[in-house]
């Protein structure tokens, strides 16, 4: 029956998660090997890896706005056990790397491409170490920005493929901001010396289940909200002004530039998204299949916008489309 399980069921299973978060996976998780290097601006960068002398395949993880390596503990560890050396790290100003405001509840950057540069040292530094017969992105959110933003300013990078779950190529602005965006948070930014929220946000909110547009799965959120209240150095609120500002600045800079996106790409978008645009992935998916035939997109039918922390209907479908791209790119 067990055997049963593991072929049928390569991944955690919700029903199981409780059981498997405080047992298997916490085991895992004590393995990891972590620490932080500075970056270019002398930033603290978090960052933890997993590995095995038999693995001769790669996954780096970019995560969202507000994440953390520590909440991406089951998604390693199913990835891992598919035989993929695992690396990954929080983004400046969130997680367990250096915040940059004295509010440590604001999400804040300098400029989109900071995030970039800190992918460039994380690569640097990680890597160095082990040569693979394939590497591989997966991104989410915000991260299939900072990614995106990669490839196209990294012609000579090394990877095979990329998988972007609801990445940020458009967020939602309700309809009458549209237009006046970017210009108000630009000059919101200039206006101060100290990063202030974005006109709507403030500091970490912990809303109920019921009230959650992330997921479905009420034991994943259940234990992602219990982690941060355990762990509150792993809170972060909304974001400032700048960050805003420069986030529509970098998804303009997405879409002028998918002619530089020249690797297998697959960009998986949740049907019921309250987050970011699906319409936005839709143009960005039509613009870059002009110049590169391997870049598709799959909607997950009712699935919200933390598609690696959905209930397995959609986190199932999710990881085998990922899993599915990546073999079917791995250098021969």
């Amino acid at each position: 029956m067990n055997q049963h399980k593991i072929l049928t069921s390569p991944y955690t299973q919700e029903f199981l998660f409780e059981q498997a978060i405080s047992s298997d996976i916490s085991t895992f998780w004590q393995d990891r090997q972590e620490g932080t290097l500075r970056a270019f601006d002398k930033k603290q960068l978090y960052w933890c890896s997993f590995t095995h002398p038999d693995h001769d395949q790669m996954i780096l993880i970019a995560n969202g706005r507000i994440e953390s390596t520590w909440k991406y503990q089951e998604l390693i560890y199913d990835l891992f056990r598919q035989g993929y050396d695992i690396y990954t790290y929080d983004h400046r100003g969130q997680g367990l790397s250096e915040r940059l405001c004295t509010d440590r509840q604001i999400g804040h950057v300098g400029e989109f491409y900071d995030y970039v540069r800190d992918m460039e040292s994380i690569l640097a530094h990680t890597l160095a170490t082990k040569t693979y017969r394939a590497r591989f992105l997966l991104a989410h959110s915000m991260g299939g920005a900072v990614v995106t933003r990669y490839i196209q300013t990294h012609p000579d990078h090394e990877f095979d493929a990329m998988a972007l779950t609801a990445p940020m190529f458009g967020v939602h602005i309700p309809y009458l901001l549209r237009p006046i965006a970017l210009p108000l948070t630009q000059i919101l930014s200039a206006l101060t010396s100290e990063p202030k929220y974005a006109p709507g946000y403030q500091g970490y909110l912990s809303k109920p289940f019921e009230n959650n547009v992330l997921t479905h799965s009420e034991t994943r959120y259940r234990w992602f909200r219990q982690l941060y209240d355990s762990h509150p150095e792993l809170k972060l609120g909304g974001p400032s002004a700048q960050w805003v500002w420069q986030s529509l600045m970098a998804i303009k800079q997405c879409h002028q530039l998918t002619r530089q996106v020249t690797l297998p790409t697959l960009i998986i978008q949740a049907g019921e998204e309250s987050i970011v645009s699906n319409h936005a992935q839709d143009l960005f998916c039509r613009k870059t299949a002009k110049t590169n035939p391997h870049c598709t997109c799959l909607k997950i039918e009712g699935a919200k916008h933390e598609l690696l922390f959905e209930s397995d209907q959609y986190r199932k479908p999710t990881l085998d489309a990922i899993l599915h791209h990546f073999s079917s790119h791995r250098s021969a």
